[in-house]
Order: structure tokens, then C-alpha cells, then sequence
């Protein structure tokens, strides 16, 4: 389904905050910034899981519709033109950005389908997803995450992650406290790895 809405300023204009949607930011001056575009009612359990992966370490920000039941395409704006401006002050001051999303189950309702411009940390998260027991594919499919527009792509590496889970699988993990906390320990774990690589902390800006 198509977008309703182009850009930030359209929703804005016809849709209320603390209404229909609502912006959650945790700013921890982290280099590392977890985003939610769609969470919310928009794309379910993104933002738990999203919270899960940030805890107390990384910023945390996600973009949440409130209303139940409302088609997917009518707070959806998508991620290469997702310009809500306090969203992109803090993708703007990251250095690493993991973005989190749901998709459609088709075929595939187990499996986190990978991209992003950071080959290398797309690499390693799936990696250490697979270790902790989840099923993850970084090639292959069709949400690549590759557009330099992209949310994950435009902190100031200009290149980030972008996971896309299931729906069976969001649903899962927002019934299961510890598989969530597992979930986003695998996620975090690799950040913190390849920041180490890079020698940055991940609480230095």
C-alpha cells in the first residue's frame, strides 16, 4: 500500500500528536543511535524491539502510531524519505545507526532479513543473531537498505544497518521477555564489537 503521505510537514499537517502518533527519544549522546521509523501500531514490535537492542547504552528514537487498526500506508513514510526533524538531528550526530522494521512474513516468517550500507556490521549482527539462536539473511532479498537516503544511512559514517523482521517473529518476541532481551544483546554485542574496532566508545559523540 502506498504512502499516504509524502514527508514529515503532510502527516504533520493532518494528524495529531499524542493522537495518532507520538515521538519517543532517548538522547544518551551515544554514537550509536537505534530508530524506529514505524513503530508503534505502524509496524508492530518494532519499537520494543528497537528499545530492547538500545537499553541503557544507545540512543533510542521511534516515530509510534497510536491507533489501532489504521492501514499501514497512513503513518508509513518511508525510510528514504522519513525526514521528521528531531528523528534526523539525531541520525545527523550518530556515527553508527541500526534501523528496525517489520515486514510481511511471505515465505520467510522466522528469518531477519539484513541490509544496510555497513556491509561489515550487517555482517557481524547477523553473525551474532545466528549464534543466539535466531535465523538471519544479509543477501538475497528484496530490502536491501542501500539507498544513501535510507534513515541507517545517514549518520556520519553515512553507512548503517537495517533489520527487517517478520511479523511472526515480532510477535514472538513481544510475548517472550527473554528472547527479546537475548535479541537485543546479539544486536548490541556486534555494535559494541566493531565500535571497538573502529576505537570509538559507544557513549562518545
Amino acid at each position: 500500500m502506498a504512502d499516504k503521505y509524502f514527508r514529515f510537514s503532510d502527516l504533520a499537517a493532518h494528524e495529531r500528536e499524542g493522537t495518532d502518533f507520538r515521538i519517543h527519544v532517548v538522547d544518551r549522546a551515544s554514537a550509536v543511535l537505534i530508530v524506529a521509523p514505524h513503530g508503534g501500531e505502524i509496524e508492530p514490535g518494532t519499537s520494543q524491539i528497537a528499545a530492547s537492542i538500545a537499553t541503557g547504552e544507545f540512543s533510542l528514537y521511534c516515530f509510534e502510531g497510536l491507533r489501532p487498526g489504521r492501514p499501514h500506508g497512513d503513518l508509513h513514510i518511508t525510510s528514504d524519505r522519513f525526514d521528521e526533524p528531531r528523528g534526523c538531528r539525531l541520525a545527523d550526530a550518530a556515527e553508527i545507526i541500526v534501523g528496525v522494521h517489520g515486514r510481511m512474513d511471505r515465505n520467510d516468517p522466522d528469518t531477519v532479513w539484513l541490509g544496510g550500507l555497513n556491509e561489515a556490521l550487517r555482517d557481524a549482527v547477523g553473525e551474532e543473531l545466528k549464534r543466539s539462536g535466531f535465523k538471519a539473511r544479509t543477501t538475497g532479498h528484496d530490502l536491501p537498505g542501500n539507498h544513501p537516503r535510507n534513515i541507517c544511512n545517514r549518520g556520519r559514517g553515512k553507512a548503517g544497518v537495517q533489520l527487517e523482521l517478520p511479523r511472526a517473529l515480532r510477535d514472538a518476541l513481544r510475548g517472550d521477555a527473554v528472547r527479546l532481551e537475548a535479541f537485543g544483546a546479539a544486536v548490541r554485542s556486534a555494535i559494541k564489537r566493531r565500535l571497538l574496532v573502529k576505537g570509538e566508545h559507544p557513549g562518545s559523540i
